[in-house]
């Protein structure tokens, strides 16, 4: 396994993490993506574990709780041995305190946490989403409290927009409190609108990514393409809705792309989209859920390889989109291009 350092901090990450969302099966969202019991859970953590996967993902709405329990279960006599990643802020329940990043809510949800995941501390703490009803001032100096009391390692967040990290991190620079080092975000080869904006603010502020749903939300498992209907066991039949949208032939002309490249390489479909994902740009970790042992394995043989140069062209001529505005420019117009240069060739991760 590879280890990246998480963003400008001091923490290193395996470059595969394991997304415990599979585990305990509740609820009508995120439970829909799998019913892994306590005995399943142990192994696919035994699995990662042996193969260096290191930090394990969670947050508290997976499975109403049940996916954190089941985690610090499958965790119990190695907890040295793993980091764990969680988050927390989407709604819980229908009170008025029971949503949001606000001091009270965001003690309680630490300490609930903790409990369900039977530990002391949390490596890596994540806001699930930008709370605006909060002052950011609010929600840092909670976290600074957090972190000064030994309950959280390490701070990030999840699905924010550009502008709101920016804030947040110059608050945080203001009054020296915590700075975010990670942004869980989607991204992938049918999804690529991470790059036009939160990619070139992770380079210039050491914000590293953790990415979520590299498979496209299940679109590139290899069990997808161009005139056939979506295969049986997919949990694209109960979740396709609430996932981030795709047009079709967007997603046939990248998976006859990657089809290209499977042949020519031996790999599967998915483990060249995941190794695509690795050689990005502020990339410290992508997260591979799985809901069996011959899933995760087949995840697991992304690392330890390179496409070629021409492979990459190739998967990033299938996935391109139009830049929208104010970015398209820098993109067309040779003057726009000069003053702002494409993102791989900026520092990585560099704060100056």
């Amino acid at each position: 396994m590879e280890y990246r350092q998480l963003g400008a901090s001091g923490l290193k990450v395996p470059a595969l993490s394991f997304g415990a969302g599979t585990f305990a099966g509740k609820g009508e969202l995120f439970g829909a993506w799998g019913d892994t019991d306590m005995a399943q859970a142990r192994r696919l953590v035994d699995i990662a574990l042996d193969a260096g996967v290191t930090m394990f993902d969670t947050a508290d709405v997976y499975s109403d709780g049940a996916s954190e329990e089941v985690l610090g279960q499958a965790l119990k006599g190695r907890r040295d041995r793993a980091l764990i990643s969680t988050k927390a802020g989407l709604p819980t329940g229908d009170g008025p305190g029971d949503a949001g990043t606000s001091r009270p809510r965001l003690i309680k949800v630490v300490d609930d946490a903790l409990r369900r995941l039977g530990t002391e501390h949390i490596d890596l703490f994540q806001l699930h989403a930008f709370d605006a009803a909060t002052p950011v001032e609010e929600v840092l100096s909670t976290l600074d409290d957090l972190v000064r009391a030994g309950k959280l390692r390490y701070v990030g967040v999840s699905n924010f927009s550009g502008w709101q990290l920016m804030k947040s991190l110059a608050v945080a620079e203001r009054y020296g409190y915590p700075r975010y080092v990670a942004h869980q975000v989607y991204y992938s080869l049918v999804g690529r609108d991470y790059e036009w904006e939160l990619m070139p603010l992770g380079l210039d502020q050491g914000v590293g990514a953790v990415v979520w749903s590299p498979l496209g939300w299940g679109r590139l498992t290899g069990r997808v393409r161009r005139g056939l209907p979506i295969p049986p066991g997919s949990r694209l039949h109960k979740t396709a809705a609430f996932g981030p949208p795709v047009a079709d032939e967007h997603l046939y002309t990248v998976v006859d792309a990657l089809d290209e490249i499977a042949a020519e390489t031996g790999r599967s479909v998915p483990q060249i989209a995941l190794n695509w994902l690795l050689h990005r740009p502020t990339v410290s970790s992508v997260i591979v859920g799985a809901r069996d042992e011959a899933q995760l394995r087949e995840n697991l043989g992304a690392i330890g390889w390179s496409l070629t140069a021409d492979q990459v062209a190739r998967l990033d001529a299938a996935g391109a989109t139009t830049a929208p505005y104010p970015y398209f420019p820098y993109r067309r117009q040779e003057g726009f291009a000069r003053l702002n240069p494409p993102v791989e060739s900026l520092p990585s991760l560099a704060r100056t």
